[in-house]
């Protein structure tokens, strides 16, 4: 799991948001040990769609940073 999750920052592109709120957080919000950030609380665009991790994990949601992570949006 941590393997996982730490190929999940790797590739995240979070920090290129327009939602993105620097705060010291690493991004990975679709993982769900991450989950949703704790300071971005605005949404002002959305790069989830074009991130890595979408397509290598199969996500099907955005805005992970304010929605919660994939699972979380999936009602698991």
């Amino acid at each position: 799991m941590e393997e996982r999750r730490r190929m999940v920052v790797d590739l995240c592109v979070c920090p290129g948001c327009p939602s993105w709120v620097e705060c010291g957080e690493e991004g990975g919000f679709c993982f769900p040990t991450i989950g949703r950030s704790s300071c971005i609380d605005e949404e002002s665009g959305c790069i989830c769609p074009s991130c890595p991790v979408t397509e290598k994990m199969n996500l099907n949601h955005d805005y992970y940073c304010t929605r919660g992570s994939e699972e979380e949006q999936s009602g698991m």
